[in-house]
């Protein structure tokens, strides 16, 4: 990536003021003014990848017409987990640049929880010198609670060198909402460190009345996870940003867009979270948000600066989310403000992708050695169907049920019973309640967690995946004992992945060696790796079109309401782990 001049540089004012030709004029286009939200026909003038100006331009070094055309921002994600993609950072932004997207705001809090700070340090580095403004947070939460095992732990004392990075805007998603709420002097001591630094961003599901006041008291900003209107509402009453999620896993666009008024918007940025990679390259990044907004009646110019300029103010970054004078030429060229697909995408007046295809250089996923790659499953060798038996109890009680939501990475609570045989209860196909286990794989302890979850509908074979946020353990669900085991040893054997198994058959593998979440190869390889390992899914007889997606967030203990991790059964409400068996 070229180094641009500074804002203070004689040639970049020189250039503005006319008395010098600009590098690049983009001449004959209708320029959105994100400040405004209007519509301005008027020429960019560009040096060392900035912008100079917008106005009326003659004297370039060279000039390209763009008549017809709108010129926007180049969009921000306002707060992802690239590792949800399954790319390193040069396949994400080949995959995601050509959409329009110039800037992200990174949480890699997930292989973090796998490889503690050597897997954070492994995502800065390789995101070095790629046409993208890769910004980051500095994980909070490693493990997101002591109700689950993850690969490592990190203090504040831990955190303290990677706040020196220039590319650290702050503290990422406090998901310890108890914690900052009641003044836990550790959880207090990280959100110093983020405050010295910058922002601290949020993480609060369904969080109201005084303790969300003593959250946002202090010092968190954001919140990703508003399900409601209501709930959208309440927080930005507090002063929080409201993100509106449109990801693979969790859509809440629909719910809140109708909250979003011309007098509230500053307040609203967009964000994916968690975006798989068959997704990114189909249907696009923020750019999809985009169109999901205008498609529910948003104004157009709105939602674009919610996708550029909001997420800029907010982590102060006063040189992007705009085209203005000094800011960064970071843009796109779009046909129309529906579809939001760019024709043409500049990165520091760099052109950098064109007609959905991109056209800088960027490294092999392989080009940088990751720590520990394909050694982080480590399952005890001996697992076996007896490793799941969970025993039946008197024939009178129920057991708690994870619910499933579609769309929604929350959970509900039934009370029921599945199938018995033998003296154990198995899974129930006829009531879709199927067994569920969470096997702990960063340290071989042999700890598994048992459950049982409705809403997968399969009726036959395993699913398995080594993504499990946040600590990432090993989850897998199926209708029956054998072919859990068969999922899980294939995962151990490739060194982390997902995979699918039917009837003793091993049908689908996707290979993620790297943490088990990533893979290094090719991201259009991984996007078609995907594609089969769903195709493979569909025959369990599962309807969902992703149905990794949700099993992943099965064992998050920080989302509402049921769930499982290796420890066992967890109420988030209760923020405890519970038995199997109902109390009501």
């Amino acid at each position: 990536m070229s180094v641009s001049i500074s804002r203070t540089d004689p040639e970049l004012l020189a250039a503005a003021r006319g008395d010098a030709p600009a590098d690049l004029v983009l001449t004959g286009g209708r320029v959105v003014n994100v400040f405004t939200r209007e519509l301005v026909e008027a020429d960019i003038a560009i040096t060392g990848g900035r912008i100079a100006g917008v106005g009326s331009y003659a004297d370039a070094k060279e000039r390209v017409d763009v008549s017809g055309s709108y010129l926007a921002p180049g969009l921000i994600d306002a707060h992802m987990h690239i590792e949800s993609t399954m790319m390193t950072p040069p396949e994400f932004v080949r995959a995601a640049a050509p959409h329009g997207t110039t800037g992200v705001v990174l949480d890699p809090h997930e292989i973090a929880n796998v490889l503690g700070v050597p897997g954070i340090r492994y995502l800065m580095e390789a995101a070095e010198d790629l046409p993208m403004d890769i910004m980051f947070m500095v994980s909070s939460c490693v493990p997101s609670s002591p109700l689950e095992t993850a690969g490592a732990t990190l203090h504040a004392e831990d955190l303290a060198p990677l706040f020196d990075d220039e590319r650290v805007m702050g503290l990422a998603e406090m998901m310890n909402f108890p914690g900052a709420a009641f003044g836990d002097a550790e959880v207090l001591k990280k959100i110093r460190q983020g405050l010295e630094s910058g922002r601290v961003d949020g993480h609060c599901p369904g969080m109201t009345g005084h303790m969300l006041q003593a959250y946002c008291a202090s010092g968190v900003s954001s919140d990703h996870e508003c399900t409601s209107a209501a709930e959208a509402l309440e927080k930005m009453r507090c002063g929080m940003r409201v993100y509106i999620r449109e990801g693979s896993a969790a859509r809440n666009l629909e719910a809140l867009i109708e909250c979003v008024s011309p007098a509230n918007a500053h307040l609203f940025s967009f964000c994916t979270d968690d975006r798989h990679p068959a997704d990114l390259i189909a249907d696009g990044h923020i750019n999809n948000c985009l169109r999901e907004a205008v498609a529910r009646g948003l104004d157009p110019l709105l939602a674009l600066a919610m996708g550029s300029l909001h997420p800029a103010e907010h982590y102060r970054r006063d040189d992007l989310g705009a085209i203005a004078p000094g800011r960064f030429a970071d843009l796109m060229v779009l046909d129309d403000l529906k579809e939001f697909r760019p024709r043409q995408v500049y990165f520091r007046g760099a052109l950098i992708a064109e007609n959905g295809s991109m056209r800088a250089e960027l490294p092999a996923g392989d080009a940088l050695a990751a720590p520990a790659r394909g050694e982080t499953v480590r399952i005890d060798p001996g697992l076996s169907g007896d490793s799941l038996r969970v025993a039946a109890p008197a024939a009178d009680v129920q057991i708690r049920v994870i619910e499933m939501l579609p769309g929604q990475i929350v959970t509900g609570e039934i009370v029921d019973r599945p199938r018995e045989d033998q003296g154990a209860l198995v899974s129930d196909v006829s009531k879709d309640i199927l067994k569920m286990a969470v096997i702990e794989r960063h340290r071989g302890s042999g700890a598994v967690g048992l459950g049982f979850v409705r809403g997968f509908a399969m009726q036959r074979g395993a699913i398995a995946s080594t993504v499990g946020h946040d600590a990432h353990n090993l989850i897998c669900v199926g209708t029956n004992d054998e072919d859990m085991v068969i999922a899980a040893r294939a995962l151990a054997r490739c060194g982390g992945g997902q995979s699918v198994v039917i009837d003793g058959e091993e049908v689908a593998l996707l290979e993620l060696p790297i943490a088990g979440l990533i893979s290094d190869a090719p991201g259009d390889r991984v996007a078609k790796e995907q594609q089969a390992l769903l195709v493979g899914a569909r025959k369990t007889g599962c309807p969902i079109e992703d149905p990794f997606m949700p099993l992943s967030f099965l064992a998050l203990p920080v989302i509402p309401k049921l769930k499982l991790t290796d420890l066992g059964l967890v109420d988030v409400n209760e923020f405890a782990v519970v038995g199997l068996e109902a109390t009501r």
